[in-house]
C-alpha cells in the first residue's frame, strides 16, 4: 500500500486506543513513524530512498524480515521493556503496517523466516485501495470530532 493509506489506517487505530494512553503526543508521533518503518526493506519508499538503507534491503529483501510479525514481537518486545512509554506506539503503527501490506496482491510472510504467506486482493495504488484510503480518512475525521469535539 502506499504511506498515505498507511499513515490514515495507523490513524485509525491511535484513534482507537488514545483515550486510554496516558503519554498521548509520544504515543502519536511513535506510531505514525513506525508505521514508515517496515518500508526500509524498499529502494522505492520515502526512508528506503536512503543510500544508508540500501546494504540491509540487500540483505533483508522487500517484504520478508521487516515484513514479519516475528520481528514485529521481537522489536516491540524488547522495547517494552528498554522503553515501555514508546512500545505501544511503536506495536500500533507497525503492526498497522503490516496488517494492511497483508491485504494486498503481494501479501506477507507473517513469521518470516517460516515460509506461510498471507495475500489479499488489494492491488497498491489501484482504485480499491484509493477507496479503502477514502473510507479511513472519513472514519478519521469522525472519530478526531467525536473524541475531542464532543
Amino acid at each position: 500500500m502506499l504511506i498515505k493509506t498507511h499513515l490514515v489506517i495507523t490513524l485509525f487505530f491511535v484513534l482507537l486506543f488514545i483515550q486510554n494512553i496516558e503519554s498521548k503526543v509520544i504515543f502519536v508521533l511513535v506510531a505514525l513513524i513506525a508505521t514508515y518503518l517496515p518500508d526500509i526493506d524498499s529502494r522505492f519508499s520515502k526512508l528506503g530512498r536512503r543510500k544508508v538503507f540500501r546494504l540491509l534491503q540487500w540483505f533483508a529483501g522487500h517484504r520478508k524480515v521487516f515484513h514479519s510479525f516475528l520481528f514485529l514481537f521481537l522489536i516491540a518486545g524488547g522495547l517494552y521493556f528498554l522503553m515501555p512509554v514508546i512500545a505501544f506506539g511503536f506495536l500500533i503503527g507497525y503492526g498497522s503496517h503490516l496488517l494492511a501490506d497483508a491485504l494486498t496482491v503481494q501479501g506477507i510472510c507473517l513469521f518470516y523466516p517460516f515460509d506461510f504467506k498471507v495475500r489479499g486482493f488489494i492491488r497498491t495504488g489501484k482504485f480499491l485501495e484509493f477507496i479503502i484510503f477514502i473510507l479511513f480518512f472519513v472514519v478519521d475525521l469522525w472519530l478526531v470530532f467525536v473524541k475531542f469535539f464532543n
